[in-house]
């Protein structure tokens, strides 16, 4: 008997199915990590008013969808995951399933978040459908799904064995009140993480369970005003923190760092804010050139603290580069971006600090 025919009759037997029996868009599901809902697309990161005002570069990288994430329950054995690439974007330095891959989640008893399966891309077409987890009891549980770090969705759907349904969350995990708003660049959107569970950001929404969102802009966290506006409009943070300085530059944080800071300070005057150095990157110490421009970026920003504090200012903080990666320079997939083992420090770094000053 031809193999196929023996595997279809074994699945048959087992009531074990190849495909999803019940499709589920997760356009009905709760969608988490946006800070402000009116986007153009569902998936995206941006206001839709930001197209035209925002430089191109930001409108385009705002249409990733670093940082957010679905959540649902299910009651499924198995489950299935179906989605299009907005872009179809790959790089020579990040997997495809952190650039344009999805991450399930499932929350254990301790009501803590533990990784269960990737979704992992279609390597020469955008759209993917993958049997993801299988041969689980079938009984009810918490799922947290992240989306491509580096690319966009078109549609996103969820698939189940027949006797399942794929519901609303039944728990209100990660908190979304009080969120943690990041600001920052490629290393922030999640560049160069393996998959988009292990990107800073998301490490940190696990660790505290609660919703933090990534405003992440690879090469372009420039100080962009609006981008100061969209930050200042999130309603009732916990906390910001500042990561721009490795694409600022020190000219630049010197003309506009303040102006920045005002319009968040404006709009939260006790919000918490903390103010990230760059890092000490893998190269730093051989490089002189990448030393100088390191550490002047550095001072710009040290200059800025100075003067805010000077100024009056109260309930701002100021981290520096110290013990942030390590010293084993094993953090850095190129010099630069963070490998997985990055982004864990860097996250181990900076949660103690977050949790002391953030407002409970």
């Amino acid at each position: 008997m031809n193999r196929h025919i023996i595997a279809s009759v074994s699945a048959l037997l087992l009531g074990v199915s190849a495909f999803a029996q019940n499709w589920y868009d997760a356009a009905n599901l709760p969608l988490y990590g946006k800070a402000r809902q009116d986007t153009k697309e569902l998936y995206e990161r941006l206001p839709a008013e930001f197209e035209g005002r925002s430089r191109d570069a930001v409108w385009y990288l705002g249409r990733n969808s670093a940082g957010l994430y679905v959540r649902f329950s299910s009651n499924a054995s198995a489950i299935w995951l179906r989605w299009s690439a907005k872009f179809g974007n790959h790089m020579n330095h990040q997997t495809l399933t952190g650039t344009r891959g999805l991450d399930l989640y499932v929350l254990t008893d301790k009501g803590e978040w533990r990784f269960m399966a990737s979704g992992r891309p279609t390597l020469d077409s955008k759209d993917c459908e993958q049997k993801v987890i299988g041969a689980m009891e079938p009984k009810w549980r918490e799922y947290m799904l992240y989306l491509p770090l580096y690319d966009g969705l078109t549609k996103l759907e969820i698939g189940v064995d027949r006797e399942a349904v794929v519901e609303a969350p039944k728990v209100d995990l990660p908190r979304c009140d009080k969120p943690i708003v990041m600001y920052g660049t490629s290393i922030l959107q999640g560049g160069c993480a393996n998959r988009p569970g292990m990107a800073h950001t998301s490490i940190l929404s696990r660790r505290f369970n609660r919703e933090v969102i990534n405003l992440g802009f690879s090469g372009n966290a420039l100080l962009d005003l609006e981008i100061a506006e969209l930050m200042a409009s999130v309603e009732d943070p916990a906390i910001y923190v500042f990561d721009y300085v490795p694409n600022a530059y020190d000219y630049l944080i010197r003309e506009k760092g303040e102006q920045f800071f005002r319009i968040v300070r404006d709009a939260h005057p006790d919000v918490p804010i903390l103010f990230l150095e760059d890092p000490y990157f893998g190269h730093y110490e051989y490089d002189a050139g990448i030393k100088a421009e390191v550490d002047k970026k550095n001072a710009a920003q040290w200059e800025l603290f100075c003067k805010l504090k000077k100024q009056g200012e109260k309930n701002i903080w100021y981290l520096k580069s110290d013990d942030m990666v390590g010293h084993d320079n094993e953090a850095f997939v190129d010099g630069i971006h963070f490998t997985d083992l990055g982004m864990m420090r860097y996250a181990d770094w900076l949660a103690p600090h977050i949790r002391k000053h953030m407002k409970k």
